[in-house]
């Protein structure tokens, strides 16, 4: 286990320095100048040659990225030329929201995928399996767009039961944060949960037809105890990897959502900053979710070898 450790934070670092050159190197290929945008109408010569010396856009790329890696080394992303804020400060404050929303949607679609997977598999060719299946259709064919705007008419408007939009933070009043964040992570959970089944499905039908399987059946065990410890065990191997890069997607691809119910996450920051050619917050966002994303590989590796003993060796 150090061992394999070992290997993979290896490969993290040249990974993350390549990510940082493509990130910064891409960045230069936005049109527009940032320098324009900061200068205001007025666009004043002098002024913008000022904006330009200040945030080191005058200077040869090299250099800026030079400049760049070594703050975010110190943990300084640079300033937002929009807000004038740290864009270690913006990403502290929009993070939380979208890692709690995350963090919610992937636990409906496991609480949903996983379960009727395995009882999909179980009961092959049974309308129990057709069921799971038309779920699964209906989970990945349905737009986000227009489940969240079905589920705020239906529970906001027609029964008010929940919030139609917002955010409220977890420390302020989990109640209140819980019934404006469940929403957008059912609309969210919905499509992975049919994904997650899906492949649970597969997995599980490929481990039911395995010797060790047929084994444990003809010493006799309990059909409960061959589903649960045997076959359940080795399936959720692949389930672990796609959960955990489903998780990072979500991190940058709740944009969509976080727009229908007003929720300032990170995929809105990225937006935003996209828009105003906000270049340090740019940089800041992608490198973070770059990170987030790998560190959630590392984590699902280590999770199927803790799942699945035989890849212990």
């Amino acid at each position: 286990m150090l061992n394999f450790l070992a290997r993979r934070l290896a490969q993290i670092v040249p990974t993350l320095f390549f990510v940082s050159v493509l990130i910064f190197s891409l960045q230069q290929l936005l049109p527009g100048d940032p320098a324009l945008v900061m200068a205001g109408e007025e666009r004043d010569p002098a002024v913008i040659e000022q904006i330009r010396h200040q945030y080191r856009l005058d200077q040869p790329i090299p250099v800026q990225y030079a400049y760049w890696v070594g703050g975010v080394l110190r943990g300084d992303f640079g300033e937002s030329l929009r807000n004038k804020m740290p864009v270690r400060e913006l990403i502290a404050q929009k993070l939380p929201v979208t890692l709690q929303l995350g963090s919610m949607a992937i636990l409906i679609a496991v609480l949903i995928g996983i379960p009727a997977g395995i009882v999909a598999a179980v009961k092959k060719g049974t309308a129990w399996d057709y069921g799971a299946n038309l779920f699964a259709l209906w989970g990945i064919s349905t737009p986000n767009f227009w489940l969240g705007i079905m589920l705020i008419f239906l529970f906001s408007i027609e029964l008010g039961w929940l919030p139609a939009s917002g955010y409220v933070s977890l420390t302020e009043n989990w109640r209140a944060s819980i019934a404006a964040t469940i929403m957008p992570a059912f609309v969210l959970g919905n499509a992975i949960a049919a994904i997650l089944m899906r492949h649970t499905r597969s997995a599980m039908l490929q481990v039911l037809e395995s010797d060790y399987v047929r084994t444990a059946r003809a010493k006799g065990l309990l059909e409960r105890s061959v589903i649960l410890k045997h076959a359940m065990r080795n399936a959720l191997t692949p389930v672990i990897t796609l959960g955990a890069l489903e998780l990072g997607t979500l991190l940058s691809g709740a944009v969509l959502t976080e727009q229908i119910f007003s929720i300032p996450g990170f995929g809105k920051l990225i937006v935003d900053a996209v828009f105003n050619r906000d270049y340090a917050v740019v940089q800041g966002v992608v490198l973070v979710t770059a990170t987030i994303y790998i560190t959630l590989n590392l984590i699902a590796d280590i999770a199927y070898i803790l799942v699945n003993p035989r890849l212990r060796g």
